[in-house]
């Protein structure tokens, strides 16, 4: 029988899902190593859409790799919806990741030989869920998004909102409560990056789950409840509220 995975035994805090504290993280190594994330902190609260943002090379697709297990920091304490990360092993994390995580790419990362619905069911497939059960539920996550009537479509019949639209459906079908996202509206003309963003801000409104994206579209800052803003490695100013992001940015 599989052994469950170690809880931390706390609370992350009051309605916090998760916390990193003082991470570091450093690539290649003698003369070479490249220190990217500084005794970092940062956290994020249940119900919220948070943004992640700062210059290209400031440490942001590093610090969600990390939150998302994909990637082990050489220090410091990642807490994730109650599972110390930094003390998982790989296989933990990657256990972790199939019950718990969501993960929307900038790509789309669709594979284009399977159906739309086939798409979406494969994170349940992993799961060992069958493949009529993880079909159903794959259909019924894309009504939700607007793409009811394209199940059955391959994934190059459709534009690049609608692939978006698909890739958040398969990221949402095992509903797990983190859900984090990698420059999701850069491949797409205003419009639809305004559409997947409000899709976004919904899924974000369940008091259950937790958005994190990563982002260098000013058009989607005001999407945020909140805003991380990252520099060299390090959060250096959290903005609290949509008022006080858009009073910083602007309305793009």
């Amino acid at each position: 029988m599989k052994r469950p995975l170690p809880r931390t035994g706390r609370s992350t805090g009051l309605g916090l899902a998760l916390r990193l504290s003082e991470v570091d993280k450093s690539f290649g190594n003698g003369e070479s190593l490249t220190p990217v994330l500084r005794k970092t902190e940062f956290s994020a609260r249940m119900g919220e859409l948070l943004m992640l943002v700062g210059p290209s090379g400031c440490g942001k697709t590093t610090l969600l790799s990390i939150l998302a297990g994909t990637l082990h920091a050489d220090g410091g304490e990642i807490d994730v919806l109650g599972y110390p990360l930094h003390a998982l092993s790989e296989g933990q994390r990657t256990e972790f990741r199939s019950k718990h995580l969501g993960f929307i790419f900038q790509q789309f990362n669709l594979i284009p030989t399977i159906t739309v619905a086939e798409n979406v069911a494969v994170p349940l497939l992993i799961q060992g869920r069958s493949l009529a059960d993880a079909t159903a539920r794959a259909k019924g996550v894309l009504e939700r998004v607007g793409l009811g009537s394209k199940v059955d479509e391959r994934p190059s019949k459709l534009s690049g909102g609608q692939q978006q639209r698909v890739a958040i459906a398969r990221a949402l079908v095992h509903e797990p409560p983190l859900v984090v996202c990698d420059e999701p509206t850069s491949a797409l003309d205003r419009e639809n990056g305004l559409q997947v963003m409000e899709l976004l801000r919904d899924v974000a409104r369940d008091p259950g789950r937790t958005v994190v994206v990563v982002t260098h579209d000013p058009r989607v800052y005001h999407f945020a409840d909140r805003m991380a803003e990252m520099e060299d490695g390090r959060i250096f100013r959290t903005l609290n509220s949509t008022e006080e992001i858009v009073a910083t940015h602007g309305r793009h």
